[in-house]
């Protein structure tokens, strides 16, 4: 009969530093003489001896992503409000470089997203990269021409 309250399995004993010098790990507990790692709490992390760290010689990166293009994102209502005023002309086609220039939107921006807030009451042209739903319905209500980039 099998007795289950013993265990069958063999375990290496646990070190114990620092317990006799019978254990092999008495005295100095396996530290050495002197020094700063002998010293308790120390931790020497990422020293290399006096050379530049690895992390200090790397350029700093951040959360920025080095490949981000700005995304310049401009109502359908504010386009309106400008044809409203004769600042853009409704036979002009409305791109990125067209808003730029006019100071629309920032120069940083690499593409344009247009948005539906607002009405659209002209018959204009867009030259854009991205758009909304809404704004689709809202250009094929008007019978506007939309160009999407790719």
């Amino acid at each position: 009969m099998i007795n289950l309250n013993t265990t069958t399995q063999l375990k290496s004993k646990k070190i114990r530093p620092g317990r006799g010098i019978g254990s092999g790990k008495g005295k100095t507990s396996g530290r050495g003489h002197k020094g700063q790692k002998s010293r308790r709490g120390v931790a020497i992390k990422s020293f290399e001896g006096g050379q530049m760290p690895l992390y200090r010689r790397l350029p700093k990166r951040g959360f920025n992503p080095i490949k981000s293009v700005n995304i310049a994102k401009i109502n359908i209502g504010e386009i309106q409000s400008h044809l409203d005023k004769k600042k853009i002309k409704s036979s002009d086609t409305i791109n990125l470089e067209l808003l730029k220039k006019i100071k629309l939107i920032n120069k940083n921006c690499g593409k344009l997203k247009i948005l539906g807030n607002g009405e659209l009451k002209s018959k204009i042209t867009l030259e854009v990269d991205l758009v909304s739903k809404s704004v689709k319905y809202k250009l094929d209500k008007t019978g506007s021409i939309l160009k999407l980039k790719k």
